[in-house]
């Protein structure tokens, strides 16, 4: 089983359709069948079943898609460790970036590292970090940098932290919060596809904090789609939000309240960098991530 071997079970896993999967390889749909038949001839098992016009993985195709992202990434670490003998680092480097991060953060990251290392290929998703975390789970990215407390059972390092506050247009009293408008960020409907999900979500936290508080739900008059929504709904005094801290500008002139615990610990919401320990034997892993570690 070759490379292209390997890549077309993983894209025909993650497709489950034999035209997409072709297509990525820039092969014909018959080429592509004609391997399939080959390679189930070669392992004397069969690799897909089909459904109409999807396909699904057999138990045993799905195994051989594991052991083919084996072997690519054993294939990758010996051509990096050959490329890297020199001491110039070669080689690529895939990164999954929440949006926020990456619109702030993450261009002034890579100009610099590009600059030390302009020899690594760069490639770069960003969108939910649920997103990003399934992209990580699935190894079809060496890094994710994204908000949220994942359970995640490899690397990880704390990049930053910020507080999340009550905001309205004018000072208000904590204890009348049910009897007034909440302008409330939800959560959008696509996250529930993805795999991953935080053990300790935004919303579970801010749901702990309020029934600590009060025995009545919040008065929700308005579902928005993003913290900036939520900001503007309040600067025109239309209700209150809850947000992250960092999503407040001095000169959004709002009041803001720290949510606090009934133990005093100050709510937070973190940015983490997560990896496979095992991927810092890639030297463009391993200079990306202790770059990032090292931001003041």
């Amino acid at each position: 089983m070759n490379e292209k071997d390997c890549l077309l079970l993983i894209y025909l896993q993650k497709e489950q359709n034999i035209t997409k999967a072709a297509e990525h390889l820039f092969m014909t749909q018959p080429a592509l069948t004609y391997r399939i038949k080959q390679l189930e001839k070669e392992f004397q098992v069969e690799i897909l079943s089909k459904n109409g016009k999807y396909i699904k993985m057999t138990p045993a195709g799905e195994y051989l898609v594991e052991y083919a992202k084996r072997i690519l990434n054993d294939l990758r670490k010996t051509k990096e460790f050959l490329l890297n003998i020199e001491n110039e680092l070669i080689g690529h480097l895939k990164i999954g970036v929440n949006s926020h991060f990456g619109l702030h953060t993450l261009p002034a990251i890579l100009k610099e590292y590009r600059k030390n290392f302009p020899k690594v290929q760069l490639n770069v998703d960003t969108g939910f970090s649920t997103e990003m975390m399934d992209l990580l789970v699935d190894g079809q990215i060496d890094v994710a940098i994204v908000r949220g407390d994942y359970n995640w059972p490899d690397a990880k390092y704390l990049l930053d932290e910020e507080n999340v506050c009550v905001i309205a247009n004018e000072p208000i009293a904590i204890h009348k919060l049910p009897q007034m408008a909440m302008i409330n960020r939800k959560e959008p409907k696509v996250l529930l596809k993805y795999k991953t999900s935080p053990y300790n979500p935004f919303e579970q936290s801010i749901e702990y904090w309020w029934n600590q508080r009060f025995s009545d739900p919040p008065l929700i008059t308005m579902q928005v789609d993003s913290y900036e929504t939520c900001k503007e709904m309040v600067k025109r005094g239309l209700g209150y939000a809850i947000i992250p801290s960092v999503f407040l500008k001095k000169s959004d002139d709002l009041y803001s309240c720290p949510l606090v615990f009934k133990n005093g610990q100050e709510m937070k919401r973190r940015t983490w960098i997560y990896y496979r320990e095992a991927s810092m034997s890639l030297a463009t892993v391993a200079a990306f991530v202790q770059y990032v570690m090292n931001i003041d």
